[in-house]
């Protein structure tokens, strides 16, 4: 039996039907370990050790009341405890920190998935491009005048902070288009802050594949997330169709590249995201998509990360 210590965002707040944490914590209790639930912003370093102010969790799938908490207090790291880091992003500077609570819980013996230091190094939108041979062209720059050159050369562009997540502050914009100027301005505070600009993907319209990685390995299926309407944008959050579809070889190759340097550092569980034949985004944080492919496929993919975890770390 773990420990298992769940660190996201107010569980009371969540979508149960759609939230892969949840899954998480429902296949961890029914394999018999103790659920604790860390309280947001309840990490702490004591003496030097890493600690949390966390409590007993209960879970159950019933949309009319999907947890029971217990009492609140002071939880010490160390061996036999398997902590689930699953906070949303944006990883701003309160995270950094957390990432770093949890380097020193590790080294005191819990198993942190995913790795605190991977969390740091890998932003979602740059680490695809530690795979340039997957990635459409791409972009990264604080200069308006070099963003709106790769616009123009392209034709059409999307163009995106590197620190959003759900489809927030991204355009679709280029040739022709008059707010150009002001989107490239806007996204990078007027040349101070990096900003991403890749050419577009007409493959969009039949959706942002979300690929899972456990271990490095993929799981068959992935959710194609389709635009509805006069949206281009993907994303679930928004309003996006969820529609499974089994692995293609270029979805698998694409797989091989990324899966084995994620293993190597630790990277338990990992969401590529992959329009047409290219890859987008390398999601760290907290990848979802279970509940949607476990439910059309009849899949237990909590299930396959839990049986990577009980096996023990990678690294």
């Amino acid at each position: 039996m773990l420990d298992v210590i769940v660190v996201m965002d107010p569980i009371a707040q969540i979508k149960i039907a759609k939230d892969t944490t949840f899954a998480m914590l429902l296949e961890a209790q029914r394999r018999g370990h103790r659920l604790h639930y860390v309280r947001p912003g309840g990490l702490a370093l004591r003496g030097g050790a890493a600690v949390a102010e966390a409590a007993p969790l209960q879970v159950r799938d019933d949309k009319a009341g999907w947890f029971t908490l217990g009492e609140f207090a002071p939880l010490a790291f160390g061996p036999g405890q398997v902590v689930l880091m699953r906070k949303d992003p944006p990883f701003d500077g309160e995270y950094l920190y957390d990432t770093h609570v949890l380097g020193v819980a590790q080294q005191a013996g819990a198993q942190v998935v995913n790795d605190p230091q991977g969390l740091r190094d890998f932003n979602e939108k740059l680490a695809a491009l530690l795979f340039p041979q997957c990635c459409p062209p791409t972009l990264v720059s604080r200069d308006v005048r070099d963003l709106k050159a790769f616009a123009l050369e392209h034709g059409q562009v999307v163009l995106k902070p590197l620190d959003g997540m759900g489809g927030r502050s991204i355009f679709r914009s280029g040739t022709g288009d008059p707010n150009l100027n002001v989107i490239l301005e806007t996204l990078t505070d007027g040349g101070r802050r990096l900003a991403l600009a890749q050419r577009f993907i007409p493959d969009i319209s039949a959706g942002d594949k979300r690929i899972l990685l456990i271990d490095g390995e993929p799981v068959d299926y992935c959710l194609a997330r389709i635009p509805q309407g006069d949206e281009f944008r993907g994303n679930l959050a928004a309003g996006g169709r969820g529609e499974g579809r089994p692995l293609s070889e270029r979805d698998r190759w694409i797989a091989a590249q990324v899966g084995p340097e994620m293993k190597r550092r630790g990277m338990r569980f990992v969401g590529l995201d992959v329009i047409g034949d290219y890859l987008t985004e390398v999601n760290v944080t907290s990848p979802t998509c279970v509940r949607e492919l476990d439910a059309q496929f009849g899949l237990n993919i909590a299930g396959q990360l839990f049986d990577a975890i009980e096996a023990g770390p990678t690294r």
